[in-house]
């Protein structure tokens, strides 16, 4: 029996392998396995190669695996792209329809299953992913019975008979694969799960989720790849709570108008991915000089320009920080799994209102579109801070022609804000440089006192945030500390795992704050360590010269880089690092 196997369906986009894996997966969910998939599919709606893998194990995992066990084909072409990830006593499941092949001499087992036909027979050719289930859940010997429950929350609103044919697909499925094996049959048991219930999802969902729980009661965006699913999430779910979504136009809209209702006091939000941010870039200008709160989610993804929409890459680092002309206070926010992402959409809200800055989530697509399991979201510990909101009861009586110092000059470099319509709050807003009270002022003395103000905002920040840096460090003097950030922390822990096998003793620092720098909680780490691989999905090296530039030590310092499109896997990452210590 086995603790964790690795389990994929491919075939062409639009023929229904989403919804295979979907079924598949969920099901293994609700007995209480932990579960990792990851979607690998083209920037078209229909047609091209697409695939899904999933990692099944009796503990947490949040990587995609190195090799694989079993392989659902709908076509050739997922055999021959896919063969070879198949471990030596893998299994292939194949549709009859396309007459399956293998190479010559594998030991790998090859069970050819009439997939359309079998739905054919039933009465919808739509129904072969039903099979391929059934024939999965032989292979893992899964009570056919085990998937009702899914079915019957997918298609129960279709009626009893459509339930009952998909379950009948299930089971002919099973069956079939069943009467073609001996006794010999190869099988990938798993150990028994716990049963307990734990919600499974993407990274968009619980960013979505969260500013819906952070008081986000507003969100204008332009649909792109990966960040979609944040606006899709919204739509659905935003009008429950007395909100709304606006699909804009383009994304420069969907930030000036989410600067826009910010002013007025609405939590709002907008997401998208590099070439949207590129246009965002003067917007965020824009909330920088007028002290807006803006909260923006940027899902990496392959560029430049439209480069590769639905793979994975982490370029977009120097942009977000760097990107705007001219210089402003922004906090650049970088959770590295699931949970993180729930709870830092709460804090880039709070962050937003609190320093009057933009803030910009960073996530990339692994984190965004990678599904997993997830234990409970700790939603008791939520907190809402709107930071310097002044009510009229608050504010002195303004004279005949005065108006509010929207802009004073603070200690902390805070102003005092009020919502438009409050009594005594009157006050200009511009973006040009402006005097404490929002009147255009081109004054060296005023320049200067109202840039050192909006910069002193971010002094305290890396101390007030909560864990800027997620550390895994065991040891005083570590022959290597491994660094990432965003979604590369699961595959870093199993590295980890398998350098300290061998004897290294390794430390793990997974950046959750880029900007401002933890510099404080990082200098040590660095310090204590004899080599530090950072380790990121870009050809440059963006996080490296982050690091070297705030904390030094850069002869201590390597790259481990991959920007192929693909999510680092755990064997390949530890034989890049060996070879580096």
């Amino acid at each position: 029996m086995k603790k964790q196997l690795s389990w994929k369906v491919g075939g062409q986009q639009g023929e229904g392998i989403e919804s295979t894996g979907e079924i598949f997966s969920i099901a293994l969910n609700r007995m209480g396995y932990y579960l990792y998939g990851y979607r690998h599919f083209s920037s078209r709606i229909k047609g091209g190669h697409t695939n899904n893998k999933i990692r099944v194990s009796t503990s947490q995992v949040r990587s995609v695996s190195d090799e694989l066990d079993v392989l659902v084909a709908f076509d050739q072409e997922t055999i021959d792209v896919n063969f070879y990830e198949l471990n030596q006593n893998g299994i292939v499941i194949a549709d009859e329809k396309f007459q399956p092949t293998i190479p010559e001499g594998s030991s790998v087992t090859l069970y050819v299953v009439p997939f359309t036909k079998i739905a054919k027979d039933l009465g919808n050719a739509l129904m072969k992913n039903m099979v391929a289930v059934g024939a999965s859940s032989a292979i893992l010997e899964l009570n056919p019975e085990s998937f009702r429950e899914v079915v019957e929350s997918i298609f129960g609103r279709k009626g009893e008979s459509v339930v009952e044919n998909n379950m009948e697909a299930i089971r002919q499925g099973a069956q079939y694969v069943q009467d073609q094996a001996d006794d010999s049959m190869s099988t990938m048991q798993l150990e028994e799960a716990d049963g307990k219930k734990r919600m499974y999802m993407i990274g968009n969902d619980a960013i979505a989720l969260g500013f819906l729980a952070g008081g986000c009661r507003f969100m204008s965006a332009y649909p792109i790849t990966p960040a979609s699913e944040i606006m899709e999430y919204m739509i659905k779910k935003l009008p429950e709570f007395g909100g709304t979504v606006i699909q804009t136009e383009d994304e420069m809209a969907a930030a000036t108008m989410a600067i826009g209702a910010n002013y007025a006091g609405v939590r709002t939000i907008t997401a998208s991915a590099g070439p949207g941010l590129s246009l965002m870039m003067e917007s965020i200008g824009l909330a920088g000089m007028t002290e807006t709160p803006l909260v923006i989610v940027d899902t990496q993804r392959g560029g430049p320009s439209t480069g590769l929409p639905t793979k994975q890459e982490q370029s977009d680092l120097m942009a977000m920080i760097y990107g705007t002309h001219g210089e402003i206070p922004k906090v650049v926010m970088a959770p590295s799994t699931v949970q993180e992402a729930f709870h830092d959409a709460v804090e880039a809200l709070n962050i937003a209102d609190e320093y009057q800055c933009p803030v910009i989530l960073l996530s990339d697509l692994q984190l965004s579109l990678g599904k997993q399991t997830v234990e409970p979201l700790n939603q008791r510990s939520i907190s809402i801070r709107r930071g310097k909101i002044k009510e009229s009861k608050a504010l002195p009586v303004l004279e005949k022609g005065e108006t509010f110092k929207r802009y004073e000059t603070t200690e902390d470099g805070v102003s005092p804000r009020v919502l438009p319509g409050t009594k005594n709050g009157i006050f200009h807003v511009t973006g040009v440089e402006h005097n404490e009270v929002g009147k255009p002022s081109e004054l060296s003395q005023n320049r200067q006192a109202q840039m050192d103000k909006r910069m002193r905002k971010l002094k305290h920040l890396p101390k007030t945030f909560n864990l800027p840096v997620y550390k895994d460090t065991p040891h005083e003097l570590a022959d290597v500390l491994l660094v990432g950030f965003n979604s590369t922390r699961g595959t870093i822990e199993e590295t980890k795992q398998l350098l300290e096998k061998d004897g290294y003793k390794v430390n793990h620092a997974q950046i959750r704050l880029i900007h401002p720098f933890p510099t404080d909680e990082m200098l040590p780490l660095i310090s204590s360590a004899n080599k530090v691989l950072v380790i990121e999905h870009n050809a440059t090296g963006q996080l490296a010269s982050i690091l070297r530039m705030n904390v030094g030590h850069a002869h201590k310092m390597a790259s481990v880089l991959k920007y192929d499109g693909t999510p680092f896997k755990p064997g390949e990452m530890y034989k890049e690092c060996k070879g580096l210590i």
